[in-house]
């Protein structure tokens, strides 16, 4: 399961993805639309940001924005950034490999295998899945795509 904190931070990311080229965006004009906590939604953006997803301007009309176009915002990168390994172990890890104690031998560790087929079936679907997709599935019903996650 995604952590509540990944789940807002793509509850966020699609206003922001709704508002792509029109300017800036509140935190507390996301907070309130999402049902956001404020002062979360603060770190989660902020994660965000100094991942290269977000950039903001401070001030009057001030705000978060997309740093890209919705469509190379893809899921695993999110994910990766709130939650860090999307996979399984670490040992099947792409990112954040980190041998498994229990192991003598990974080249034959049967289980690994296995999960390793588990993380690349994930993988197929979030990095393809874009904030592009969140917005087209809002029009026929973003609580179905996100309750899917």
């Amino acid at each position: 399961m995604i952590s509540k904190k990944a789940k807002y931070a793509l509850k966020a990311l699609k206003v922001l993805a709704e508002q792509y080229g029109k300017g800036p965006v509140l935190i507390s004009y996301i907070a309130e639309k999402e049902k956001i906590p404020k002062k979360f939604l603060e770190a989660i953006l902020l994660d965000l940001r100094n991942n290269g997803v977000l950039q903001s301007q401070k001030g009057k009309g001030g705000g978060y924005l997309l740093r890209m176009s919705p469509a190379e915002v893809n899921f695993s990168k999110v994910l990766r950034i709130i939650d860090g390994p999307i996979a399984p172990v670490l040992c099947v890890s792409m990112f954040f490999y980190g041998k498994c104690d229990d192991c003598k031998d990974e080249e034959t560790c049967s289980l690994r295998s296995v999960l390793e087929r588990w993380r690349d079936a994930n993988l197929a679907v979030l990095d393809k899945t874009t904030l592009n997709d969140l917005l087209q599935a809002e029009n026929a019903s973003t609580s179905d795509l996100l309750s899917r996650l």
